[in-house]
């Protein structure tokens, strides 16, 4: 049996008791990402902005099975937030389309929903009116069965029946009412049911999923009382897909206790979050190095690959590196770095070593001696770097996979990973 087959199936229970600590959790987060947004001016927020919603509607659609040129979606995103882009190639129809109804979704986000509104936004991810090749209802419910199937024909495994076609205007009228409404829970349990409340639905022949995300980020901005968006889960959701499908698939197998599925939604919510904290830290430190380097005379070539390091280009900086990127010569790499480093842009990570690499100098200042206990650790496959400031306080922040390693090895000085992570502190210094 599934969940919409048992009697007032919409009336979702869950066990408070089993959701507290992750719940202060995922607040704790959020607070101490907005805490750090407050740092940046307002530029710098349209770009944090910028590439988390970059982020959600690339894997957001990566989920579904749907791949979009990332370039062409910042490129996109650029021009509805009114950023300069030079850099990157014009967007698709398509593209435009699909990132119109994100940013009309969150622009309004305090509005009320409606029918037309989802139809719109369900028709913007099918301009041509089809999926996959196929001819799909686009701007309006499904008027089709909608079966949810894995596997290859003759051996389909059957995950999902959604309600009958006759069924949906009314459910939807619930759904709507539901979402439009106020009720005095919290806005993460809110996101979570009407995640899956929409998804149970399907009211679409296709797109669900995605307006399912979007339906989540709109009850979020609810919370944070903002259409900027500067966290989301679809990247999240990307990375464990095979999680998603299945703990979806449980629950909406379950008999609507949806404890199980509002702790894995918050749980990937936190981790969301911490990938959040990364961006607005890159961003920040991004900053402070180009405060620092602005008044020093850089190629455009040498401002671009630094450029590409700073927004997290994941690579040692090195000749052959560097020549690559640059589609330059390895001598004209080698004059370039060697310039950086007599402006003390750069620095060698060992000196004098065979294969030389190097990282970027964010403060001339060594740093080392207002850390201690300094180490890296993994969660979940995350690496981060925690360290204790001044003595007091402990910071910690993802790192790449590349610098950890390095960093274990011996490769990546003490001095240089702290400064690459944690130059948003110098400033307080």
């Amino acid at each position: 049996m599934y969940i919409h087959e048992r009697d007032n199936w919409t009336a979702f229970r869950w066990d408070a008791s089993e959701l507290t600590a992750i719940l202060e959790t995922v607040s704790l987060k959020q607070g101490r990402l907005y805490g750090r947004l407050a740092s940046l001016g307002f530029d710098s927020k349209l770009k944090a902005m910028a590439e988390n919603l970059t982020s959600d509607i690339v894997y957001s659609s990566e989920i579904e099975g749907i791949s979009l040129n990332v370039d062409e979606v910042r490129s996109s995103i650029a021009r509805e937030l009114g950023i300069e882009n030079v850099r990157y190639p014009a967007p698709s129809h398509y593209v435009d389309s699909v990132v119109a109804a994100m940013l009309n979704a969150l622009d309004h986000y305090n509005r009320l929903l409606t029918k037309d509104k989802l139809c719109a936004w369900q028709a913007a991810f099918f301009p041509s009116g089809f999926s996959e090749g196929s001819h799909i209802e686009i701007g309006r419910y499904r008027t089709n069965e909608e079966h949810i199937v894995s596997g290859m024909f003759g051996r389909e495994r059957v995950h999902y029946i959604a309600p009958s076609p006759d069924r949906v205007e009314k459910e939807m009228e619930r759904f709507i009412e539901w979402f439009n409404s106020e009720e005095n829970v919290s806005f993460v349990i809110r996101s979570a049911v009407a995640h899956l409340w929409f998804v149970s639905i399907h009211p679409f022949e296709d797109g669900n999923g995605r307006l399912a995300r979007i339906l989540s980020d709109m009850m979020l901005a609810r919370s944070d009382k903002s259409e900027y968006r500067f966290y989301n889960i679809s990247s999240q959701i990307n990375r464990d897909k095979k999680r998603y499908y299945e703990i979806l698939e449980e629950t909406q197998r379950g008999d609507g206790d949806i404890t199980k599925w509002i702790l894995w939604y918050a749980s990937t919510l936190s981790k969301a979050l911490d990938e959040a904290e990364t961006i607005v830290s890159t961003i920040l430190n991004k900053s402070i190095f180009w405060q620092r380097a602005a008044s020093m005379a850089l190629s455009q070539r040498q401002t671009d690959i630094i450029n590409m390091f700073l927004d997290g280009y994941e690579a040692k900086i090195s000749s052959k590196t560097w020549a690559a990127l640059a589609k330059c010569s390895k001598d004209t790499a080698i004059r370039d770095i060697q310039d950086l480093v007599a402006k003390n842009i750069l620095a060698e990570d060992i000196p004098g070593a065979k294969r030389p690499s190097y990282s970027i100098v964010y403060n001339p200042e060594d740093i080392s001696a207002l850390f201690s206990d300094i180490g890296v650790e993994q969660e979940n496959g995350t690496n981060y770097l925690v360290a204790t400031y001044r003595g007091a306080t402990t910071v910690r922040e993802q790192i790449r996979k590349l610098d950890a390693d390095r960093f274990l090895r011996g490769d990546l000085p003490l001095p240089h990973i702290l400064a690459k992570y944690f130059a948003h502190l110098i400033p307080k210094n």
